[in-house]
């Protein structure tokens, strides 16, 4: 048996990094200057080709902005949906935690690179690095020996019949921590309806329906439970300080290999979270003495409407995030927790007066 150590986890670079993609908060106007000035320092200090999304590539305030058209000149846009994956080195991100899980959607059949995320949202539970020390952190990243989080996602297939192919995707990763080289990409079978491959959480839920969710839990294609509620949260251990900690899971580390399942407001008071291991297969179907379809949600996107006779099939990618680390995996995450969360605050409790000789209730204890 083997335990991987968080601390064994390092970037170590194979040839020097040429290209970069900056991924920005949208709709956020204080976001703007911190994307130019380190969009002007990685062009012109560093050499780096500078990969950024079309919308931002064509945001007025940029196009208007005749001191940074150099910069702008030399950067490579793209749509989303365009494979990035031998063309980006590392990825930076300025904004929240939505940021982070946005950059990781941009890739979904290919391994996702280097992560650095600076703190310029609203919670910023994944975004450890502050903005204000960008080039000494860029510089850090650059030049290798950093400390990452590998962060391991869910695979999603959404089929419209239960009767998945022999041998279709049979990809599943029993260990988050080592990234497996993928095999050959095999043709989508027509009951293929969706794929997504999700860095936070599945959502299953009765949508507008008045009813309770009604759907059939598998492990390993064995049926274990019926799910009757609002609906359930199928998550990663990343995942577990988000909807599913709201739900009453628990908050588990990174690099613990496992799936959560977290029902939400069940209808029995004995239906408590569970963590299965990382290697199984989850298929979720609605019942067939449903009374409504099923909604599905992937990291907050792509809702989906499920039928009776649909499936649902979650298994561990096997395309991790590799997250940099501000300090190391164990501090970055408990940070996280105390900082955004404020987990364990409290006011300390007062320590007792010692007792004075010869006091008649010095073995008393007030409470």
């Amino acid at each position: 048996m083997h335990v991987t150590d968080p601390s064994g986890q390092r970037l170590v670079w194979k040839g020097t990094p040429l290209s970069v993609l900056i991924i920005k908060k949208i709709m956020d106007d204080s976001v703007l200057g911190p994307f130019k000035e380190l969009s002007r320092w990685l062009s012109e200090e560093k050499n780096l080709l500078i990969y950024i999304e079309s919308k931002v590539f064509d945001d007025e305030d940029l196009l208007n902005d005749k001191d940074f058209a150099p910069v702008r000149a030399k950067m490579k846009s793209f749509k989303e949906g365009v494979d990035l994956s031998n063309k980006v080195d590392f990825i930076l991100c300025l904004g929240g935690d939505g940021t982070l899980l946005y950059a990781s959607s941009l890739f979904q059949e290919a391994s996702v690179p280097p992560v650095m995320a600076f703190h310029l949202g609203s919670l910023g539970f994944l975004t450890p690095f502050e903005f204000e020390d960008f080039k000494e952190s860029v510089n850090m990243l650059l030049k290798g020996d950093a400390a990452v989080t590998l962060r391991s996602r869910l695979k999603c297939l959404i089929f419209d019949s239960s009767d998945i192919p022999n041998g279709f995707d049979n990809d599943r990763n029993d260990d988050p921590n080592q990234i497996i080289p993928p095999t050959p990409k095999k043709v989508d079978p027509p009951s293929l309806k969706f794929k997504f491959q999700v860095l936070n959480d599945v959502v299953i839920d009765r949508g507008p329906s008045p009813y309770l969710s009604n759907i059939d839990l598998y492990l390993d294609r064995r049926k274990v439970t019926t799910v009757q509620g609002d609906g359930l949260i199928i998550s990663t251990p990343t995942g577990s300080t988000a909807y599913a900690a709201a739900a009453g899971a628990a908050m588990m580390h990174p690099n613990v290999p496992a799936i959560l399942i977290t029902p939400i407001c069940p209808h029995t008071l004995s239906f408590r979270p569970i963590v299965v291991p990382a290697g199984v297969e989850l298929m979720i179907m609605v019942s067939p003495d449903a009374r409504h379809t099923a909604w599905v949600s992937l990291d907050g996107r792509n809702r989906q409407e499920i039928h009776k006779g649909w499936c649902l099939r979650i298994t561990t990618s096997v395309f991790p995030v590799a997250s940099i680390c501000s300090a190391d995996q164990i501090s970055d995450w408990f940070d996280g927790l105390v900082e955004c969360l404020h987990w364990n605050t409290r006011h300390q409790q007062k320590a007792l007066n010692t007792p004075k000789r010869g006091d008649k209730n010095r073995n008393q204890v007030n409470s």
